[in-house]
C-alpha cells in the first residue's frame, strides 16, 4: 500500500472557516492521491457541510472533534491557556502526538505560533520561529522570512533565519547552494541599524551562499532564493505588496471600463491579462511555513479561499514530503559546537 502522508486542518479557523475549508480539502484529495486530511472541529458542522458536498475519497478524509474556537481577534496567552480544545489547538497536538505529519489553519497567527511553540517546541538551537513564504518575482521566487512573528529580531535570529530559509530553499527547489541576502535600506556597507549590520557579520563568516543587502525593490527581482529581515520588516513589505496588488488590479479593470474603446482594448488583450493574472494569483502562493518548530504547521491567509487554503494544503504535503523540520534540525546540529564555542 503507497505511504499517505497526513494533515491535520483546523477546520474552524479563519475569517470563513468551515465554507472555506471543507471544499479546499475534497480539492486536495482530489489532486493528491497520497494524501489523507483530518478536519478538526465541530463534528455535526463538519458532517453537516460533507453532506452537501460530494466526495470520491471518503476513506482519506477524517473528523477530529474540538469543542472551540479560537477567534481572530483573541489574544495569543487568552487562547493559549483558555483554548485547550479548539480546532487549532487539537490540530497542533495531532502533529505532537505523532498522529498526522502537520498541521495547517487559518486562524489566529499570534495563537497559532504560540501554541506550535508551546505544544511541539523548537528545534535544540533555534530560539525563535520565523514565518516563512514565497514571494513571486520576474524570473522565479524567493523565501522570505521573517514575516510577522518577531517583531523585534537579534543578529543571532537573523542568522538563524537565514539557516532555515537555505534548508528550505535546498528542500523545496532542490537547490544546493541557495543565495541569502539581507534586506535592508540600502546595499552600501554603512546602511542599516546595528542589528542588520551585526547579522552581515555572522553570514559573513558562515557556510551559507550569502551575497549582502538588497533593498526593498529587489524583492519580486526573483535573483535571490532566500530574503532575510525581522517581522516588523517582513510584515510591512509583506502587507504593502498585497495592497499594491489590489491597487493594480483596481486601477487595470477601471481604465478597460472607461469607454467602448478601452473596453475594445481589454477585450483584445484578455488572454495576456488573464495569463498575468494566474501567474501573480496570490491565491499561488498562500501558505506560510512556520519554521523552527519540532513538527510542520502552515498559516494560511485567515482571507483565503478554497483555492488558496488548497494550496497552502500543498505546501503541507510537500514539507512533509521533503522532511524539512528534519533538514533543518541536522543542518543546525551540524553547526551547534561551532556556535558553542563563539
Amino acid at each position: 500500500m503507497n505511504t499517505l502522508y497526513r494533515i491535520a486542518l483546523d477546520a474552524m479557523g479563519g475569517d470563513h472557516g468551515l465554507e472555506v475549508v471543507v471544499p479546499a480539502a475534497l480539492m486536495a484529495l482530489e489532486l493528491y492521491s497520497d494524501i489523507s486530511l483530518t478536519l478538526v472541529g465541530d463534528e455535526e458542522q463538519i458532517k453537516r457541510l460533507l453532506d452537501k458536498h460530494k466526495t470520491s475519497n471518503p476513506e482519506r478524509l477524517q473528523i477530529q472533534q474540538a469543542s472551540q474556537v479560537v477567534g481572530m481577534d483573541e489574544a495569543p496567552a487568552a487562547a493559549l491557556k483558555n483554548k485547550k480544545d479548539s480546532s487549532m489547538r487539537v490540530a497542533i497536538n495531532l502533529v505532537k502526538a505523532g498522529e498526522v505529519e502537520a498541521a495547517v489553519s487559518a486562524g489566529n497567527t499570534g495563537a497559532l505560533m504560540a501554541t506550535g511553540r508551546f505544544v511541539l517546541k523548537m528545534l535544540p538551537g533555534i530560539d525563535r520561529p520565523a514565518i516563512c513564504s514565497t514571494m513571486p518575482g520576474v524570473k522565479g521566487h524567493s523565501h522570505m522570512l521573517d514575516l510577522g512573528a518577531n517583531v523585534d529580531s537579534s543578529a543571532d535570529h537573523l542568522h538563524q533565519f537565514a539557516l532555515m530559509g537555505s534548508e528550505l530553499s535546498k528542500a523545496i527547489d532542490e537547490k544546493d547552494n541557495p543565495s541569502v541576502a539581507l534586506l535592508n535600506i540600502g546595499a552600501e556597507a554603512i546602511k542599516g541599524n546595528e542589528q542588520v549590520k551585526a547579522a552581515d557579520r555572522l553570514l559573513k563568516a558562515s557556510a551559507l551562499n550569502y551575497i549582502g543587502y538588497i533593498e526593498g525593490n529587489d524583492i519580486y527581482s526573483g535573483d535571490i532564493d532566500v530574503i532575510v529581515c525581522d517581522g516588523f520588516v517582513g510584515n510591512v513589505a509583506l502587507k504593502t505588496s498585497e495592497g499594491l496588488a489590489e491597487m493594480i488590479s483596481g486601477k487595470l479593470k477601471s481604465s478597460f471600463s472607461r469607454s467602448w474603446l478601452s473596453r475594445l482594448t481589454g477585450l483584445i488583450a484578455l488572454p495576456t491579462l488573464r495569463s498575468f493574472r494566474q501567474e501573480m494569483d496570490p491565491r499561488r502562493y498562500n501558505g506560510a511555513s512556520l519554521l523552527g518548530l519540532q513538527g510542520i504547521a502552515i498559516k494560511s491567509h485567515g482571507g483565503a479561499d478554497s483555492l488558496a487554503f488548497a494550496n497552502a494544503i500543498s505546501i503541507a504535503r510537500t514539507e512533509v514530503i521533503k522532511k524539512v523540520p528534519q533538514r533543518i534540525d541536522k543542518q543546525i546540529a551540524a553547526l551547534l559546537p561551532q556556535r558553542k564555542t563563539e
